[in-house]
């Protein structure tokens, strides 16, 4: 009995939302173009839709290597290093350990973390660990406090500036903008 009462209700409220829509409304033939590319420009300029098409122009122009211009700085700055990781979604480069080949018993890794995306001084943390290995089996790693660190953080920092002006640049020169004041 419940069953055949909520039915009904639902039957009611069913019938009542689909005529509640206004129906469909048929247009002229005479006015509907036949070619399917005029269709559809036709109803973009009235409003009636929205063209995919238009998404496919600007896949693939995003260039991963240029949007963030402290960490294109900091690759290029260490390029001299080989790295062992660099995580762009975890925000953290490692370099590999590297001796300048003065002193084959001392060699140096470089960690850095992205604190943040803007170019300031606390948006980097510098990592400089040393390892002194007399003997292949007797290595001992130590994090250090060097010059090197500060030097690295203020060539990445100015580097980025630089490739942060250099797109600012760029983008400005791609638009049409027009000068304000004549």
């Amino acid at each position: 009995m419940n069953y055949h009462k909520f039915f009904i209700i639902f039957l009611i409220l069913l019938i009542t939302s689909i005529t509640s829509c206004g129906g469909h409304k048929f247009g002229d033939q005479r006015k509907i173009k036949h070619n399917v590319k005029d269709r559809v420009a036709q109803n973009i300029e009235e409003g009636k839709g929205i063209k995919f098409g238009a998404l496919k122009e600007k896949a693939g122009k995003f260039n991963f290597n240029t949007s963030n211009p402290l960490w294109r700085a900091s690759i290029e700055s260490l390029s001299f290093m080989p790295l062992s990781s660099a995580d762009y979604g975890g925000g953290i480069i490692i370099t590999d350990w590297y001796s300048s080949g003065e002193n084959k018993e001392e060699e140096i890794k470089i960690t850095i973390r992205f604190i943040s995306n803007e170019i300031r001084a606390d948006a980097i943390q510098i990592f400089l660990h040393k390892r002194l290995c007399k003997v292949d089996t007797a290595c001992k790693i130590r994090e250090i406090e060097s010059e090197i660190k500060n030097t690295l953080k203020l060539k990445i920092l100015r580097k980025a500036a630089l490739i942060e002006k250099e797109q600012q640049k760029d983008s400005f020169e791609r638009t049409d903008a027009k000068p304000l004041i004549k």
